[in-house]
């Protein structure tokens, strides 16, 4: 493998794109070597499209780069990152992975089809096998891998430190997603100052039914999902960055808190994932402190990527409670994509 790989980044002038250009600097297997826009920016400078949100700096490198528009003949490099709105996406993505391209995904336009993985290489990675059963069936030489719903991200990491020592029968979600999460410039102030928005289009859905593919099995060329049922409410909150989600959940038996404990606070990443640069170190940090996590502290553990729980106490309707923080941006997002690329590379290597 020749290091650094070049890359692409779809849609780089959004607030995700700008995470993905931002995370890839200096990552010690990838370059930004490619960037596309919409209409409007195509031709451009980056410097001159992209309004730059992020508390970092702009790398310089990419600042000069011209915006390209998505289409297969603009795109030179195998690897590519999405940060495509879905409908865009579905379009898109299938035709660079016939073309052979590597599509590194955050939209949600694939997630559910039964050949695609949601991958989150600390829960579930032997489901990038899936990768084979797309090039069989679809005649693909490329790829299409998703990363899950942003708010999925950190309870399914929960969940699957429980599942295979205890079971997991039923699980009752309530989010509290930061603004970030609707994009770049997302809600209106008035409709989320003094308030809390209980309603995201979608969410709550892919909140129930997400989890259940990543934590099934792969038997058959397809994804047997897990059984267990997830009720969620999703509400958005005026804070910046950092999901929060608080879970009751009801286990095969019950068990006691210091067991749950260890079990979370010892979980491993996957033997095929250790020495990848973005596996999370730990995977999941058990705060003791009764008021946290919170996401303004807690949000960068493990450079965003660590899943942050706390307040794990008992539940009189179910067996547990827990409060579990995922940085939505970067765990959740262009930094979840990045890690599935590494794993990609780790087992099938780039031309």
């Amino acid at each position: 493998m020749k290091i650094p790989i070049p890359v692409t980044v779809l849609g780089a002038t959004g607030a995700v794109g700008q995470r993905f250009v931002q995370l890839l600097e200096n990552h010690p297997w990838f370059e930004v070597a490619c960037l596309t826009g919409s209409d409007r920016s195509v031709g451009k400078t980056y410097q001159e499209s992209c309004r730059w949100i992020l508390p970092t700096a702009m790398p310089e490198h990419v600042r000069q780069l011209r915006i390209m528009p998505s289409e297969t003949d603009s795109i030179p490099n195998q690897l590519v990152f999405s940060a495509l709105p879905s409908d865009h996406a579905r379009q898109i993505e299938p035709e660079l992975a016939k073309a052979g391209r590597v599509v590194c995904s955050n939209a949600s336009a694939f997630r559910m089809e039964p050949d695609v993985p949601i991958l989150l290489p600390e829960v579930n990675p032997e489901h990038i096998e899936l990768v084979d059963v797309q090039r069989k069936k679809r005649g693909w030489s490329g790829a299409i891998l998703t990363n899950p719903n942003c708010t999925s991200t950190g309870m399914t990491v929960a969940l699957k430190a429980l599942q295979e020592p205890f079971g997991v029968k039923r699980v009752f979600a309530v989010s509290l997603q930061a603004l970030s999460g609707a994009g770049y410039p997302g809600v209106a102030a008035l409709d989320i100052l003094d308030n809390v928005l209980p309603y995201i289009a979608g969410e709550e859905e892919k909140v129930e039914f997400e989890p259940l593919k990543m934590l099934g099995k792969l038997a058959n060329e397809t994804i047997l999902p897990a059984k267990l049922t997830i009720s969620a409410h999703t509400n958005r909150v005026a804070v910046s960055e950092g999901h929060t989600v608080c879970l009751s959940i009801e286990l095969e038996q019950p068990v006691k808190l210091e067991e749950v404990a260890r079990a979370l606070e010892s979980y491993p990443p996957p033997s095929i994932c250790q020495g990848l640069p973005s596996t999370p170190n730990p995977v999941i940090q058990l705060m003791k402190e009764i008021d946290r996590p919170q996401p303004r502290q807690d949000r960068n553990a493990g450079r965003g990527m660590t899943t942050v729980i706390g307040r794990l106490r008992p539940d009189p309707l179910f067996h547990l409670k827990m409060v579990v923080l995922s940085h939505n941006t970067i765990r959740g997002a262009a930094g979840g994509s990045i890690y599935n690329a590494e794993l990609y590379i780790s087992q099938y290597g780039m031309k």
